[in-house]
């Protein structure tokens, strides 16, 4: 049974937010992917994941890179796993890919300033939940901190 998270962006926006998740997902060893549903997006991530801080990086590729399955975070706009991730991070309204059960992980990242954001990720907390998978929801409190919610 896959893991599948789900975090309400409301203080800080995606840029902020992904480098930290998958800075922690590589820290358990964890090979990921990235999928967003636009080439603007991906071109986005691609690039703050280089500067998202003076003091580091995320060593990453695109799918499209002849060394992807070598890479430790792979961005994507399929649903195929290029590097063998464990865990998938899912933003701009990226659906749960078919294999969803093939991760440990799977986190749903979303504007819940975005109506149409937010309605789409309670239709995937719906969808996830008739599947069987373990599911959280996590929020930011007042302080941009995470809280579990559910």
């Amino acid at each position: 049974m896959t893991e599948i998270l789900f975090y309400h962006l409301q203080r800080q926006p995606l840029e902020k937010v992904l480098p930290s998740l998958v800075e922690k997902s590589l820290e358990r060893g964890w090979q990921a992917a990235i999928q967003a549903v636009s080439e603007e997006r991906l071109q986005a991530l691609d690039d703050g994941l280089w500067t998202y801080t003076d003091e580091s990086f995320l060593p990453h590729g695109t799918d499209r890179d002849t060394d992807a399955a070598r890479q430790p975070v792979v961005l994507t706009l399929r649903e195929t796993n290029p590097n063998g991730a464990s865990i998938r991070f899912l933003v701009e309204g990226a659906e749960l890919p078919e294999d969803a059960e093939s991760y440990q992980r799977i986190c749903i990242l979303f504007d819940g300033t975005d109506t149409d954001a937010l309605l789409h990720a309670r239709e995937q907390w719906r969808g996830a939940k008739a599947a069987g998978h373990a599911i959280a929801y996590w929020q930011q409190d007042e302080g941009g901190r995470w809280t579990k919610k559910a």
